[in-house]
């Protein structure tokens, strides 16, 4: 299909399936949100999250039989210091949560292809009367607001170099990070990693793969910023890695538990995200993906972690690109008065008009007011 070709949302029956995808994840993320406390199971989380994902799938597009639709990426609850993709299956141990700690939960449909995504940072236990202080509010302030800068610029013209730089400024106000490497995608059709990308935080390879493109009117992005009280370098450590995702390479298979793993993948889940955990067998699951990763069948999404001691948060939003500008239509709003924090944007004009959208001019002096003229006498 050429690029002309490729149903935008210009057509409003693409449009309707961006959204009534986000309506689904917006819904089931605000129950994930509520099940974050303290005890809660990582494990039944995720399971419940994907659970509810497939059951609201089921009741929309009923009579279009042939309309696919399913996850477009697995649910996943990632902890304080650990950056993304923390989703174990059963056949890993599983982690509770405990008061304090900072979750960043991960997910997302697709409907036709068309994909809908969202990721939410909390602290558990965190309210009005219990406040998120040091540098817990400050990573959650620097990753909310460099979001919301990026979004404000996704608009037809915008080069992605600015949306970059924007996200560097905000974080570095909150004397924090971005991740190194992290990417924000355009989405296409059956395509969660499109043509069209905008770095975090140029480094190594990434800086030279990330091509320099402008955003346009009728995209769609999945603009995912995620910042790090730490040095913003994510390093795999012993954790297995439970999400994968096919890619266009061709090989035949040799194991047989081999070609009935990918014979599942390439038939039931696409090209979309998945996690070992949709395998009734996931122990015979993990033997099978072994080959296919090693030529490049399907590729591996790594658990990535920051140093121990430091905070990763995470905002991800679906953003659509239209005519009067953009229109985010997954996310669940931050209530910035529970965190706290002597950092105030208000110090940074520049920074502060990043956020806002609007430029921002430091108060001119009053003028000084002139003397009356002095009165003849007579």
């Amino acid at each position: 299909m050429s690029d002309s070709d490729e149903p935008t949302i210009a057509k409003n029956s693409v449009l309707t399936k961006y959204k009534t995808g986000a309506e689904i994840v917006n819904r089931v993320l605000d129950k994930l949100i509520t099940s974050c406390v303290d005890g809660g199971s990582v494990q039944g989380i995720c399971r419940e999250g994907e659970k509810l994902l497939l059951d609201e799938l089921k009741k929309v597009y009923r009579k279009e039989k042939d309309l696919s639709k399913g996850i477009a990426f697995p649910v996943c609850v990632s902890i304080n210091n650990c950056i993304n993709h923390f989703s174990p299956p059963k056949s890993e141990a599983d982690v509770a949560l405990k008061t304090g700690d900072l979750v960043k939960l991960d997910l997302g449909v697709h409907i036709d292809g068309f994909i809908s995504v969202v990721a939410h940072s909390l602290v558990v236990g965190a309210s009005k009367d219990q406040k998120i202080t040091g540098r817990a509010a400050e990573v959650m302030l620097a990753a909310h607001y460099a979001a919301e800068a990026a979004v404000k610029l996704l608009k037809p013209g915008t080069e992605n170099s600015a949306i970059t730089s924007a996200v560097t400024k905000v974080a570095e106000a909150y004397k924090c990070n971005p991740i190194e490497g992290m990417l924000s995608f355009q989405l296409q059709q059956n395509r969660i990693d499109g043509d069209k990308m905008i770095q975090q935080l140029p480094v190594g390879s990434v800086r030279k793969d990330v091509e320099r493109a402008t955003i346009e009117e009728h995209e769609v992005y999945a603009i995912d910023v995620v910042i790090s009280t730490g040095k913003g370098q994510g390093k795999e450590m012993d954790t297995r890695v439970s999400i994968y995702k096919k890619t266009d390479e061709v090989y035949n298979l040799k194991l047989k538990c081999s070609r009935e793993f990918f014979r599942k993948v390439s038939k039931e889940l696409g090209h979309m995200p998945f996690n070992l955990r949709v395998f009734d067998d996931e122990k015979k699951a993990r033997m099978g993906v072994m080959e296919c990763v090693t030529h490049k069948l399907v590729t591996p999404y790594p658990v990535l972690w920051e140093k121990q001691g430091e905070l990763v948060a995470q905002f991800k939003y679906t953003v659509l690109v239209l005519p009067d500008g953009p229109h985010r239509i997954t996310g669940s709003p931050l209530d910035v008065s529970i965190c706290e924090t002597d950092i105030k944007l208000e110090d940074n004009l520049a920074v502060l008009s990043l956020v806002s959208g609007e430029e921002k001019k430091a108060e001119a002096p009053a003028p000084a007011t002139a003397p009356a003229p002095a009165t003849a006498q007579t």
